[in-house]
């Protein structure tokens, strides 16, 4: 399941935040072309608000205020609307997370079907110390969601873009292990 523009996932640096910050929305780029266009099917510029920030993020991988800044002044926003519009979406990362970004649905009906030991179990294979934490080399973060709406195929997991159902402790090194 996809939930933005498509575009090639981008290695995600987990000290992304201590580089200088590189506008992705240059005039003559790609991005900003796709922006333009997303701005003309609106009456309004703000309408863009949302995909352009997901450019942002599958560009950087996640959303600093440098990012906010910027996406603001070509919506002709304030930056604080933009970041009450990221702080309200739990999609939007508001720090650098693994290149792989592992949510677990821990709502009623997965704990039952065991979910704490799918988390402790990615925890454990991922190298991630606690969720919420980048894995050493970069690769994985963790964290507990409240619902992926899958209740019938618990425990399910989204990884980036993609839904994995009926997932257990035991199947968690093989799903690690497919992850490029």
């Amino acid at each position: 399941m996809s939930h933005g523009p498509s575009a090639p996932a981008r290695p995600h640096s987990p000290h992304a935040h201590h580089e200088p910050y590189a506008p992705v929305f240059t005039p003559g780029s790609a991005r900003k072309a796709e922006l333009d266009t997303i701005i003309a099917r609106y009456p309004e510029k703000r309408a863009a608000l949302l995909p352009g920030l997901w450019m942002i993020q599958q560009e950087r991988g996640w959303i600093s205020e440098e990012a906010m800044t910027e996406i603001a002044q070509q919506l002709d926003l304030t930056a604080a609307y933009v970041k009450g519009v990221v702080s309200f979406y739990t999609m939007y990362h508001q720090h650098p997370v693994g290149q792989h970004f592992i949510q677990v649905c821990t709502t009623s009906p997965c704990l039952c079907a065991g979910a704490d030991d799918v988390v402790k179990a990615f925890l454990e294979h991922t190298g991630c110390k606690e969720l919420g934490l980048t894995s050493p080399d970069g690769k994985f973060t963790v964290i507990e969601v409240e619902c992926l709406g899958a209740c019938g195929f618990a425990t399910p997991v989204q990884i980036n873009d993609d839904y994995v159902e009926s997932v257990t402790p035991g199947k968690v090194p093989g799903i690690l292990s497919s992850l490029k």
